[in-house]
């Protein structure tokens, strides 16, 4: 496809460098004092060299606890062939299984990297290594796989024979080269989790790497490399290996862990509660942090808890007797949005002028607070638990991928020989105190609760093209929606076609998803269901069943970049590829003037429509056309993205006046069709509402009045040149008609003042630069008053060109 040729080679490995890359060479050591560059880029490579002789000294150790681990396993396999087994061949092969393989891949790496370190100078290059390094991942794949099943074999061994527990008590690990202590003691399990936690150390150093590497070092594209693999490997291990015990008995006699933690907001005698939800190796427990005064311990109050034994969730039909969902309306939580970042703006420019900490803590109070209400109001999709003993809970989440997690995560679980019991008030008091201990959720995801040098995440737009899948067993209908995160919830953005009846589906599908400080992009698969009789209540929407999810970082460094990052997600054995480029929000403001004036976009509209002898451009007469003969009840239309691909073959066939444009537009999937009418408005070379006019209706709109503020408005809008006029006044009849629908197309008046608002009003680059302030001011004053203006009209009752003309006299106040 010709969009995937302007990359310029399908390695990410090479992709990776940017533009910055120069010819690869290495820069030459600086002699003297040299320039200031010269000196941070020396500061710089002074620091990556602290930063690798502090892992070199940690690697040394990895490599001796690995040592330690497989110092037994010789004599073990010795004794397994006699008549007076230790652990058989199996339970061997089990307990220590691909460490060799990890032990030698690293030893490797040691002994390659440790000469490089010694003998350091500014020339030096050990990208490759740390590329090796990483894509050797796989087994670790493999060990993490079997981590539980170790722990579970060497747990049992230990029980059942004395022999080998007295060995997995005390294994003996060697120091340091120069360090006094010549051995250290530690058990067979603690030494099982030192992979896991390497994989997260590795990871962090390659992010301290790369931030003192300079861009045109050789090194930069592969520690980014390297960075990518290992961040997908650690987003796709399964959260549930982590070896943290709790000091809590099951009633079984066994030990219980602490699986997964994290806030949810639950539905409870009609509102909304936000609740930690703990869950155990076999039970599920909701909690709330107890009010306590200053000082004291916090502390944990259980509202309810399931044993997993207990636990089911309802199918569609049984969950009649559950509470319905009040959904918030759209433009309300719209509302909060743009307050949250007007707040934001605000803490930003007294921190700029060094204002009063009073202020700022206010300030920050006050969003705190709201994004508190974002939080608890935004979830919609429903999440039930049942107790077979009766009661019944449900819980609101904003993301489909959480709640499949929830479910998972129990499921797993649910496979063992679970019992069902009772906990004694004592028993449940015990428990909930250790949750404040144990919780790996500290803090609600709120960015009000981000430290300063935390990343603010990304604001503009992501492109994605989302090309293909592999790995399916059997033939299904299969399609793939993108999730990011924004104000501290994911949020499910975009969906590509179904595609029918196949094991690898060639989607090709390019969206625009854009981002307000997010930090994760997410993909999920699904098989798409025809069947009816699995409606969903809720929403009525059929349940479609996920095939596999993955996650990955939005890293700042390796997405701001012009050309294309190609990636796989590894899912459930099913692998995702889909490529990615990032456009800050300051470049995809601009507007900018075709250069041919033959065609429409980017086309003054005067120019465009005197050369049509229209009174309306044709192609925005045809899109509305389109739209309302068949996507008025479309739900989204407007807010939910086109394919970009499809736009731009739309663009391109308008701008050239093909004969084929009817042909074209009445195949065309509806939200492309949508997304071209957006486009146009947004490419003009200046706003509909006119660059001259954009001060007086901000100005306007903030009247408080409603007499002054109709005479104003309305005035502006007799001083538009006529095209725009009519223009404007066709679209808003338009969009009303839109909004008529929302019962089924869920489009209010508000929403699609969101959409179009900016589209109509915002200046162009030269009128913009006074207006644009932080990246992070997406929703800041600015937007929020061009929504309010288009909102104006949308509400105001019918206006005519004709009678707008005439009622010059009421309309001469001057603005």
């Amino acid at each position: 496809m010709p969009y995937i040729d302007e990359s310029p080679t399908m390695s990410p490995q090479l992709s990776a460098r940017g533009q910055d890359s120069g010819d690869g060479v290495s820069p030459t050591p600086t002699d003297g004092l040299g320039t200031g560059g010269e000196r941070d880029a020396g500061k710089g490579l002074e620091m990556r060299k602290l930063v690798l002789s502090g892992f070199l000294a940690s690697e040394e150790i990895y490599i001796n606890q690995l040592e330690a681990l497989l110092l037994p396993m010789k004599p073990l396999k010795a004794t397994a062939t006699t008549s007076q087994p230790v652990l058989t061949l199996q339970q061997i092969e089990t307990i220590f299984y691909k460490i060799q393989d990890i032990y030698e891949i690293h030893k490797e790496f040691y002994d390659s990297l440790c000469p490089k370190v010694q003998q350091w100078d500014s020339n030096v290059t050990m990208g490759h290594l740390f590329q090796k390094l990483a894509s050797q991942l796989g087994v670790y794949k493999a060990f993490v796989d079997n981590y539980k099943i170790a722990l579970e074999t060497a747990e049992k061994c230990s029980q059942s024979n004395y022999q080998f527990q007295k060995i997995s008590e005390e294994l003996k690990v060697k120091g340091p080269k120069d360090s006094k202590e010549s051995h250290t003691s530690v058990t067979m399990e603690a030494l099982l989790y030192k992979p896991i936690d390497r994989v997260t150390r590795s990871t962090l150093v390659l992010h301290d790497l790369l931030k003192h590497t300079p861009a045109d070092h050789p090194d930069y594209p592969l520690l980014q490399d390297a960075l990518r693999i290992s961040q997908n490997f650690l987003s796709s291990i399964n959260e549930d290996i982590d070896p943290r015990r709790t000091a809590v008995t099951t009633p079984k006699g066994e030990t219980r862990q602490l699986v997964k933690d994290g806030f949810l907001v639950e539905l409870s005698e009609g509102s909304r509660k936000l609740r930690h939800v703990f869950l155990f190796t076999d039970v599920l427990l909701c909690a709330k942090l107890k009010k306590t005064a200053v000082g004291k311990h916090q502390q944990y109050d259980c509202k309810w808890y399931v044993p997993l034994a207990d636990l089911v969730f309802p199918s569609p039909e049984e969950s009649e007797h559950c509470p319905q969902v009040h959904v918030i309306p759209d433009h309300e939580l719209e509302d909060m949005k743009m307050k949250i970042s007007a707040i934001k703006s605000e803490v930003q420019k007294e921190k700029a002028n060094k204002g009063q900490s009073r202020a700022i803590e206010r300030l920050k109070k006050k969003m705190f607070e709201n994004e508190f209400w974002l939080l608890l109001n935004s979830p919609a999709i429903p999440f039930r638990i049942h107790n077979r003993n009766g009661k019944s809970y449900l819980f609101l989440l904003s993301s489909d991928y959480e709640r499949s997690e929830w479910r998972e995560a129990i499921q797993r679980l649910q496979k063992k020989d679970l019992q069902a019991f009772v906990l004694s008030s004592v028993e449940l008091q015990v428990l909930t105190g250790s949750c404040f201990k144990l919780r790996t959720v500290h803090n609600i995801p709120v960015t009000s609760n981000k430290d300063d040098d935390e990343s603010p995440g990304l604001y503009g737009f992501l492109h994605v093209i989302v090309h293909s899948a592999k790995g399916f067993k059997q033939s299904a209908n299969l399609y793939c929606t993108l999730e990011v995160d924004s104000f501290g919830y994911f949020v499910s953005k975009a969906k590509t076609r179904v595609f029918r009846d196949t094991t690898e589906p060639q989607w090709n599908e390019e969206f625009e998803i854009e981002l307000e400080g997010s930090q994760s992009l997410r993909i999920l698969c699904y098989e798409k269901c025809y069947d009816k009789t699995k409606l969903n209540k809720d929403n009525n929407e059929i349940v479609d069943k996920i095939m596999g999810k993955g996650q990955i970082q939005l890293d700042p460094q390796a997405v701001q970049t012009k050309n294309w990052h190609m990636d796989v997600i590894e899912m459930n054995g099913i692998k995702v590829e889909f490529s990615m480029k990032f456009t800050s929000r300051d470049m995809s403001l601009k507007r900018t003037p075709s250069k041919k004036q033959t065609g429409v976009f980017g086309v003054k509209i005067s120019v465009v429509t005197k050369r049509e002898r229209s009174k309306v451009p044709y192609i925005v007469r045809q899109c509305v056309e389109e739209v309302e003969k068949r996507g008025i009840e479309e739900v989204g239309i407007y807010r939910i993205s086109g394919v970009a691909t499809d736009i731009q073959a739309l663009k391109a066939v308008f701008d050239a006046n093909n004969k084929d444009i009817l042909v074209m537009l009445s195949d065309m999937d509806i939200n492309a069709i949508a997304g071209t009418l957006k486009l146009y408005f947004r490419e003009l070379p200046e706003p509909l509402l006119t660059d001259r006019l954009y001060p007086a209706f901000m100005e306007g709109i903030a009247l408080s009045d409603p007499a002054a503020k109709e005479n104003c408005m309305m005035h502006l809008l007799r001083s538009l040149p006529d095209p725009n006029l009519i223009t404007f006044l066709f679209l808003l009849e338009h969009l009303k008609r839109v909004a008529e629908k929302e019962p089924i197309n869920k489009m209010s008046l508000h929403n699609l003042a969101t959409v179009f608002g900016p589209t109509l009003l915002r200046p162009s680059e030269g009128e913009s630069k006074a207006h644009l302030t932080l990246a992070s001011d997406i929703w800041s004053h600015d937007v929020m008053a061009q929504v309010q203006v288009l909102l104006y009209y949308l509400q105001h009752p019918p206006i005519s060109f004709s009678e707008l003309k005439r009622n010059t006299l009421y309309f001469s106040t001057d603005v």
